[in-house]
């Protein structure tokens, strides 16, 4: 089967690309300097100007957009934006010329679209998205998808969890305070983290691709949230460290401005349409996750 890709040189891409060639499935990855990169057997780069010659494809994968990282200045917070819209909306845009439409379309999303809660459950159920940038950015970028579904194409929003992996995404940073001794809860450390293993993130999407009745929002969380202190305090033991060094909430904002609030806040999330479709985690816990990630 052939699949268009974006985001595809990215954390999530990489694996997924990775992933479906050892399935034997072509990959069309989607970037803007396709030049650095080496076309193989079942891998090929193209840019958005470069689509015409593309065959039947069984589905499109949009895993696009600026990292969250860094200070959150007026420009950075643009970029965040405006890198998902547009890119999105390109995307959108190529489904329309194409004659045989994919059979579905997979749209990255994140669990930012609920807000923030240290007492409420969020899952695909809830229709109240949260009130601050975040839950803005990820309204917009889930209107944009859903353009898809007018044109008669499956669409589901993967909203993404704190992703946990060996070679990147969030934990590299997570785990740098305890590592260097001084790890520990992060201000009150009672906001919740909703993790998932980067191993279950591709599984998922595949096991959408394959299960036709999945659509709208997709919760890509692990089944078992944890507490910040609760996921340090793991994280310690992982690393055979010590925990013992709170960190606190002023230092943060000091140090990352806006952005804290990925540190500070947080949400409960569930999969629950996930486990409703018998999807079976690899990693439902957090110790079997950070376990693998770190050995």
């Amino acid at each position: 089967m052939n699949f268009l890709i974006t985001g595809g040189t990215g954390f999530v891409g990489k694996k997924l690309v990775e992933k479906l060639t050892s399935l034997g499935h072509h990959s069309y990855i989607l970037t803007r300097t396709p030049e650095k990169f080496s076309n193989t057997e079942l891998t090929t780069y193209i840019s958005f100007d470069d689509t015409k010659g593309l065959p039947a494809l069984k589905g499109v994968v949009n895993l696009a957009g600026e990292t969250l990282y860094g200070y959150w200045t007026k420009r950075k917070k643009e970029k965040i934006k405006s890198s998902r819209i547009e890119i999105t909306q390109k995307v959108i845009d190529l489904l329309k010329q194409m004659t045989k439409k994919p059979d579905v379309f997979i749209s990255s999303s994140a669990v930012g679209y609920y807000g923030v809660s240290d007492d409420m459950i969020f899952t695909e159920e809830t229709k109240q998205p949260g009130n601050d940038f975040l839950a803005d950015v990820v309204v917009e970028w889930e209107r944009t998808a859903k353009q898809a579904e007018e044109l008669s194409i499956r669409t589901v929003y993967t909203r993404f969890g704190v992703i946990l992996g060996k070679n990147g995404g969030a934990l590299p940073l997570m785990s740098l305070p305890t590592k260097l001794f001084v790890g520990g809860r992060v201000g009150k450390g009672e906001q919740w983290t909703s993790w998932v293993h980067l191993d279950d993130v591709v599984d998922l999407i595949l096991f959408t691709i394959l299960q036709k009745n999945i659509s709208g929002p997709l919760n890509v969380t692990a089944p078992h949230p944890v507490r910040n202190k609760e996921f340090n305090r793991i994280l310690s033991n992982s690393l055979n460290r010590p925990y013992w060094f709170p960190t606190p909430s002023p230092l943060i904002r000091l140090a990352t401005g806006e952005m804290s609030q990925l540190v500070l806040k947080g949400q409960y999330v569930l999969p629950n349409k996930a486990l409703e479709y018998g999807f079976e985690f690899r990693y439902p816990t957090l110790n079997l996750a950070l376990d693998d990630c770190l050995k």
